[in-house]
């Protein structure tokens, strides 16, 4: 078993996170948007609302324990890249 973090819970990010939780994987789901994280709460092991833009809020969410973090922000292409390179810098997958 796997521990994934998928960043943006819109159509593609919560397809991921719901199939890989359903593969038996463990997944942490992070979005801004509260409606979304409400959305997807159940359908996953924990959702989080926060801005992943913030490096500290990865840092504090334990993002670098994590397997592999998968970007899947397609609305805000500034925070895509920068949650990108924040787990880079983490050291995450």
């Amino acid at each position: 078993m796997k521990q994934f973090v998928v960043i943006g819970c819109g159509r593609f990010g919560s397809s991921v996170a719901e199939t890989l939780y359903k593969l038996g994987h463990e997944v942490l789901a992070i979005d801004l948007d509260e409606e979304k994280v409400q959305e997807i709460s159940g359908r996953v092991t924990c959702a989080v609302q926060a801005d992943v833009s913030d490096e500290k809020v990865l840092i504090e969410l334990g993002i670098r324990n994590f397997d592999v973090v998968i970007v899947s922000i397609g609305s805000n292409y500034q925070a895509s890249i920068m949650a990108t390179l924040i787990a880079k810098e983490l050291g995450v997958k």
